[in-house]
């Protein structure tokens, strides 16, 4: 008589977690292409970008290009990371992508509709890769 097979991975959960991490990486590559054909316009034609009211966070917008820039490239490698399955990519995709959405908020006065996509790409990001740390962590 067999007895019932006690690998955490035999329902499926292995399946998932992989798919919501190789959607993470992937929406984060993506979210880093985004971010670097962001910086690279900004920082070749900022005329580009609509120049309204003063706010709070006002620098010139090249240096707003360099920002993105650079978060983008960092972002890049992170996502090919985790697409890789390399386990620090998690922590440090969550953390950039925190970052974008930080920066993008910023970002918000100069191309407000490209912001919030930007911002409502990293949410999934941060979701899926918190939900694989938790799926992890359960098995």
């Amino acid at each position: 008589m067999s007895t019932p097979s006690s690998d955490p991975y035999r329902d499926g959960t292995s399946t998932v977690a992989y798919g919501v991490t190789t959607f993470a990486g992937a929406l984060l590559t993506v979210v880093a292409v985004f971010q670097i054909l962001e910086g690279i316009t900004a920082i070749a034609n900022d005329t580009i970008f609509v120049r309204g009211l003063n706010y709070t966070w006002q620098f010139n917008i090249q240096t707003w290009g360099w920002i993105h820039l650079i978060i983008g490239l960092v972002a890049l490698a992170t996502g090919i990371g985790i697409i890789m399955g390399q386990t620090w990519g998690y922590l440090v995709g969550i953390g950039i992508a925190g970052l974008s959405m930080l920066s993008s908020f910023m970002f918000m006065p100069y191309y407000p509709f490209w912001s919030l996509a930007i911002i409502a790409l990293d949410v999934l990001i941060i979701w899926a890769l918190c939900n694989q740390i938790s799926n992890e962590r359960t098995v």
